[in-house]
């Protein structure tokens, strides 16, 4: 197999980046119990559970900035709880697939026969290394132009599916109790060229608007107006 068809280039162009310094994506997929079995090649300190930390930081702190920009009618709670379901360990394992992670991770002999290089938890942690890698290769807004468009459909797919955070159901059902109707919503504007349309939508209770919000659908933009609405009534 030539240098242009390893797992690691088929990484390198998914990523569509090559690192300046090749070892450092090399570390990034060493999993530990491969480094018990080489020691020649440095042992136990030569695994990636250092960039993994790394990552895992880096990770959480620009998935909360583009939510905390992404979605301002969106309160602490909500915004917590969406993130934790982007970076969650199911969800970072699929975009670890997305990459070609699996093939190129060196696992030891006992852990490739138990499936190793196929494990969530063992595809999560390479992911995060491979963040931290990147981040030390060429900064945070490399790693961030590679990995929003991802993070940006999960969003839009946990939204729509209403897997997240049901606003609508929830302020329908307070609506009713409170005997105030069903509510509607209307889109009141779009914005942004087709790849990457904003919509915003406001949620009426009778002729009032209650609530307004912007997403990247009309749907995630109707859920983020009805979570306004409920934040205004139980602030």
């Amino acid at each position: 197999m030539s240098d242009s068809d390893s797992p690691v280039a088929e990484i390198q162009r998914h990523l569509e980046y090559t690192f300046r310094q090749p070892p450092l994506l090399r570390l990034a997929l060493t999993h530990p119990s491969y480094a018990h079995e080489h020691p020649e090649e440095g042992g136990e300190e030569r695994h990636n559970q250092r960039l993994e930390f790394l990552g895992d930081a880096i990770l959480d702190f620009l998935v909360a900035a583009w939510l905390y920009e992404r979605f301002p009618n969106f309160s602490e709670g909500p915004l917590t709880r969406l993130r934790a379901t982007l970076v969650c360990t199911a969800s970072l394992a699929r975009l670890a697939r997305e990459l070609g992670l699996g093939p190129a991770l060196r696992v030891g002999h006992g852990e490739q026969a138990n499936g190793g290089q196929e494990r969530d938890a063992n595809l999560c942690d390479a992911l995060e290394a491979t963040v931290g890698a990147l981040y030390l290769d060429g900064g945070l807004e490399v790693v961030w132009s590679r990995l929003e468009p991802w993070f940006a459909q999960e969003t839009e797919a946990i939204l729509s599916a209403e897997s997240y955070v049901d606003a609508k159901s929830r302020l329908q059902e307070w609506a009713q109790a409170e005997g105030g109707g069903t509510p509607t919503y209307r889109i009141v504007a779009e914005s942004g060229p087709d790849h990457a349309k904003m919509f915003t939508a406001q949620v009426l209770l009778g002729e009032r608007v209650a609530g307004e919000g912007h997403g990247s659908s009309k749907r995630a933009a109707e859920q983020a107006a009805a979570q306004q609405a409920l934040a205004a009534i139980d602030p």
